[in-house]
């Protein structure tokens, strides 16, 4: 028989003869890129974004898309659901998956007419700063300010409020006139007890409740200075508050007006009778005294 069947299978034929064998003309599987150089309208796209293993493939075209738009291109969720058919559902889920993996970084910063816009950025080699182009969703960056920096005042820092002081009832001009006095001799006693105007006019008020309790101005002097600390006094109008308020004695009891004592006038001689009585001057007593009353007789009534 010299025919042949050419469409059967020879049994001694390999599984994969035609990988191990490679016929000429036959074309091999996969894919097959017939590429032409581009010379202008192109974007150089790195495999790690082309091929990234855990971005899906609306993430990987979203990056390729937005790296392909020049600078100031609109790239909110709202401009791409427009333009691709994707909803913004789905464009918000992959713009979060490039912003995990650093090709994408969103910001919301305030303009200077005061809108709050979204800048985007677009990074084509993440972990790395000065290669890429800055892209913004909504408003263009803001140009910097020309206005010459005006230069920084020195501020005094907050001084710390006092400590209260006693107040007293009745703040006669004379009382607290006493109590400043008092407080400008304190640097007598002890240098370091020298206090502001400011200080003595907060502490005036504390020194005249002490004299209203019947202190003389010695005695308020010599609270004040008495066993005073040894080392340097950093704020001895803040100890002067806390002694004036600490150690305020309790008001003196309540005493009551007495009345005056009787007056006792002196001995004197009657110019009529001779007898003693007591009056201020010499004269008759009472009894020689003329009086007159219902009956007309001369009552007598002798003091001894």
């Amino acid at each position: 028989m010299g025919t042949h069947d050419t469409s059967a299978r020879s049994s001694a034929s390999s599984r994969k003869g035609a990988e191990n064998h490679p016929r000429t003309g036959t074309r091999p599987a996969g894919v097959v890129h017939e590429n032409a150089r581009h010379t202008a309208r192109f974007t150089v796209i790195g495999n790690h974004l082309a091929q990234h293993a855990e971005l899906s493939l609306l993430a990987i075209g979203l990056a390729v898309h937005i790296q392909s738009l020049p600078g100031g291109a609109a790239v909110g969720i709202k401009s791409l659901a427009a333009r691709f058919p994707e909803g913004t559902t789905r464009i918000a889920a992959a713009l979060r998956e490039l912003e995990v993996h650093g090709y994408l970084r969103r910001t919301r910063e305030r303009t200077g007419s005061g809108r709050m816009v979204t800048r985007t950025v677009s990074c084509n080699q993440p972990g790395r700063t000065g290669g890429g182009e800055e892209e913004t969703a909504e408003a263009p960056k803001p140009k910097p300010s020309t206005r010459r920096a005006e230069p920084k005042r020195h501020v005094e820092p907050k001084r710390r409020a006092l400590p209260p002081v006693p107040q007293p009832a009745y703040p006669a001009p004379d009382l607290l006139a006493t109590a400043l006095g008092i407080l400008a001799g304190l640097r007598r006693e002890d240098p370091r007890l020298h206090v502001s105007a400011a200080d003595a006019e907060h502490l005036a008020p504390g020194v005249a409740a002490w004299l209203e309790r019947d202190l003389a101005p010695a005695d308020v002097h010599r609270v004040l200075t008495f066993a005073l600390p040894s080392e340097p006094l950093t704020r001895p109008a803040a100890l002067l508050a806390h002694r004036l308020g600490a150690q305020l004695p309790p008001l003196p009891p309540f005493r009551a007006r007495s009345e005056a004592p009787a007056v006792r006038h002196p001995l004197q001689n009657c110019d009529t009778c001779d007898r003693a009585y007591r009056a201020p001057e010499p004269g008759m007593c009472e009894s020689c005294t003329p009086k007159t009353d219902v009956t007309g007789s001369h009552p007598c009534s002798l003091l001894v």
